[in-house]
């Protein structure tokens, strides 16, 4: 497929809709040259499988992260009609609202660096991670509900939070329309002893520090004030209970293509028309997941700051640990875009993707409406990670989207081959950087070569102009589930 790629200029490619039969719409990749070399046919002609769904708005989207994924790859964004489209669990993913939770200090990389250890130490007692694993918190079936239903806010109300961490979390750290009678008892089952968890695979915890600035002024709004403060990231989803919501809906979703009599490229995208009870109940329980992910972003922040203020000894109000932003990159969202000169409603799929809306948007919070909304975009394991902010250009260009990560370039399977935890453990700390897992086997499935060169993705979104650079950050601290 990657041959009938069409080069549009140095970061757009095209495929036309009539490179394959049945095709409803274009699809279009932004990258560079050299990252469309990198990215797998079959992710490609994952892409051109989305653009024959119903109700599918021009273009499917792939960023440069782009890797083959289930159904939708990775780093894709699949737009709908609202009334004659579709609603996909496989084009939102499996770990629903998996995002980007990152937390500004005072502190500078001297003060810092001596305590490393110890902070990663207290960190990894505080902040559950690995496969399957339990947190502090053993919730009740009514605090769980209560979780599903208020997201964020429900940490908030358990002084595990403030007021001003909502306000800096997109859709305010909770969705709206829940609807707890579309949860299974298995969801509910996995997710109740998860919050607070970091979870495994590409999920992390890292301390980081400012290493450049590109526009001082739009990061001072964000809270990011010079070279060597730092920050901490925060990358995890909504663990069990999003997985098992992702699972139930596939099998329901595989019901209802039969009962609407609705044709698939590929069987992965199981999907119900966007009115349907299936369709509906699928986003109601969809929104349940997102709130989860949320609540536990923020729980885990509670316990950051926590651990900080064990080894620094100073509270975390005096370090000035408050929420830069928090952002989604597998979710589906009911949003208003401009289509052919019209506002229309329509379903926005965005799978390894994260919204980048544009200054001035209702939806930007208040504290950065004036430069745009703050895009976290995740690196490879040490390596870097950015800051950006959100553009006009996204609103027409990409339904307000830009990439969410590096992008793998290598499977799990074959980075566990290839790669030896305790070597990658041993590099890491070479370059200055501490290192804590739950086992070298993950170190290996995460090691940097792994993944595309973050610089290079980056890159290709700014050149684009759908995400621009205010900062990059890099880790002098790594915790992995």
């Amino acid at each position: 497929m990657k041959d009938k790629l069409e080069r549009i200029d140095d970061v757009h490619w095209r495929l036309d809709k009539s490179v394959r039969p049945k095709m409803r719409v274009d699809a279009m990749i932004i990258a560079s040259n050299e990252i469309i070399n990198q990215a797998e046919s079959q992710a490609i002609e994952q892409l051109t499988n989305v653009a024959c769904l119903p109700g599918v708005i021009e273009p499917v989207l792939a960023m440069p992260d782009i890797h083959w994924g289930y159904g939708l790859p990775m780093g894709a964004v699949g737009v709908f009609d609202a009334d004659e489209g579709i609603i996909s669990a496989g084009c939102t993913g499996f770990d629903i609202n998996c995002g980007i939770h990152m937390i500004r200090t005072n502190l500078t990389r001297k003060e810092v660096v001596p305590k490393i250890e110890e902070l990663l130490s207290t960190l990894f007692v505080n902040v559950p991670a690995g496969v399957g694993k339990g947190g502090k918190l053993r919730l009740s079936h009514n605090q769980l509900d209560d979780v599903l239903l208020e997201g964020a806010k429900w940490a908030v109300d358990q002084s595990m939070g403030v007021e001003d961490d909502l306000h800096r979390m997109e859709e305010n750290g909770y969705m709206e329309g829940a609807d707890l009678n579309t949860v299974s008892t298995k969801a509910k089952r996995r997710g109740a002893p998860q919050i607070g968890t970091l979870g495994a695979g590409n999920h992390f915890l890292e301390i980081q520090t400012v290493d450049e600035i590109f526009q001082p002024d739009t990061a001072k709004v964000y809270g990011i004030d010079a070279k060597d403060q730092v920050v901490v990231m925060l990358h995890c989803g909504s663990r069990g209970f999003g997985h098992q919501v992702a699972t139930d809906y596939l099998q329901s979703m595989e019901e209802a293509v039969h009962k609407y009599k609705i044709w698939l490229p590929d069987k992965q995208l199981v999907c119900a028309p966007t009115q349907s009870q299936e369709g509906q109940d699928y986003f109601a329980a969809m929104k349940a997941a997102v709130n989860f992910a949320f609540c536990n972003r923020l729980v885990i922040t509670h316990w950051i700051r926590k651990s900080f203020e064990k080894v620094l000894g100073q509270d975390w109000e005096s370090l000035e640990m408050s929420t830069i932003y928090d952002v989604c990159h597998n979710i589906c969202k009911y949003e208003e875009h401009e289509i052919n000169g019209k506002k229309q409603h329509v379903y926005v799929h965005r799978k390894g993707a994260t919204r980048a809306f544009a200054p001035g948007h209702p939806d930007v919070p208040a504290v950065y409406r004036q430069v745009g909304q703050p895009v976290l975009i995740a690196g490879t394991m040490g390596t870097a990670s950015y800051v950006l902010e959100g553009t006009e250009q996204a609103m027409k260009e990409s339904f307000g989207s830009t990439c969410h990560g590096a992008g793998r370039r290598m499977s799990r399977k074959k980075a566990i081959r290839t790669f030896y935890g305790e070597k990658i453990r041993t590099m890491l700390q070479r370059q200055g950087k501490a290192v804590r897992s739950t086992h070298p086997k993950v170190l290996a499935e995460e090691a940097p070569k792994a993944y595309k060169d973050i610089d290079l993705v980056i890159d290709s979104v700014h050149r684009a102009g759908i995400s621009l650079k205010v900062a990059r950050v890099v880790p002098i601290g790594v915790m992995k589930g």
